[in-house]
């Protein structure tokens, strides 16, 4: 999920943490008589999360029956270090990393989809001669490393494109996509449909955004996770998350005023006129990802994409093995 940040890694774990800042935030509703589990946020507070801020706030998870604790990850955080600790329950990260991670020997399972679509496009300016994911052969593209979606996603589009890494120029660029676009430093950059893309939209430079797959991408996006362990020993809470979090987001793709309103709290300056700008165009774009192509909110997963995804990623040397898709996720904690 934009989802994003990740850096260099600690344990078994090859992914780090996705923040640009060190930030948490405790459950305003915390209630002693319920489960409190800790969802992790790999993101500095951000719109994105606001299904989260909103399920707080009209006290869907409360309703569910469970009292959670919001928790966003700090700068040189693991991805999973904090769940496979023990000191996270849940946590929001892409289908594709917790792959990479059962692959390097955590034994983690998605409970439930949280983007529908993958977020992971191919950006050029507006007037760029690329016009098609072919057109990148001799050109550079900019990726912040080679970790994470970013990287997943550019292995899909070179894929898509009948290109190896050799037929263009991959440049490690951190997190500077924008501003190394908009100089020239880069053809290309790979970004977030509901990021990147929205962000050079603020700022005035126009841009096009190229799919990296013609149809599904065989890639799972952000879900929500917890360990095998604890679904088994608690899937009343692990049901209630999942309720409270669904929730959320219905309420945040039908009621955007609102949902600014109940991020408020949870995301610093985001009263002020140019943020609310920004968060509005911010959640019109995450809202395609939040929902499926008929608009509904739909936490389920399907399996073929679970086994693609599975093939795809040990073919390209994400995994260094085939990880067997079918313990890595499940469908029965949903309503």
């Amino acid at each position: 999920m934009r989802t994003r940040l990740i850096a260099a890694v600690v344990a078994l774990l090859l992914l780090a943490g996705c923040s640009p800042a060190a930030t948490s935030a405790s459950s305003p509703s915390g209630t002693a008589e319920l489960p409190t589990p800790t969802i992790g946020l790999t993101y500095i507070p951000n719109v994105q999360f606001s299904p989260f801020y909103v399920a707080e706030a009209d006290h869907d998870f409360t309703t569910a029956g469970v009292a959670p604790t919001l928790r966003h990850h700090g700068t040189s955080e693991g991805l999973f270090t904090a769940i496979a600790a023990g000191e996270e329950q849940f946590v929001v990260a892409g289908g594709d990393e917790m792959l990479q991670a059962r692959a390097q020997g955590l034994d983690l399972v998605a409970v439930s989809a949280y983007y529908r679509s993958y977020p992971v496009v191919v950006i050029v300016p507006a007037n760029s001669p690329v016009h098609s994911l072919a057109d990148l052969k001799g050109h550079s593209i900019g990726i912040p490393g080679k970790y994470g979606e970013s990287w997943f996603g550019l292995q899909v589009a070179l894929h898509t494109a009948g290109l190896s890494e050799s037929d263009v120029q991959v440049k490690e660029i951190g997190y500077t996509q924008q501003a190394a676009l908009a100089t020239g430093k880069v053809d290309a950059i790979v970004g977030f449909s509901n990021n990147e893309a929205v962000q050079f939209g603020l700022a005035g430079f126009a841009t096009r955004s190229l799919p990296i797959a013609s149809g599904t991408v065989p890639l799972v996006g952000a879900s929500l996770i917890t360990t095998a362990d604890y679904a088994k020993a608690n899937p009343a809470v692990v049901k209630a998350v999942v309720a409270g979090m669904l929730a959320g987001i219905t309420t945040t793709v039908t009621d955007p005023a609102h949902t600014l309103d109940a991020s408020a709290s949870y995301v610093p300056g985001l009263s002020g006129t140019a943020a609310q700008t920004a968060a509005k165009a911010t959640l019109a774009a995450t809202n395609a990802l939040w929902t499926t192509s008929s608009g509904a909110v739909d936490g389920s997963f399907e399996a073929t994409q679970w086994t693609e995804m599975a093939d795809f990623m040990a073919a390209q040397g994400l995994t260094a093995q085939r990880v067997d898709p079918t313990p890595a996720f499940s469908n029965a904690y949903l309503g």
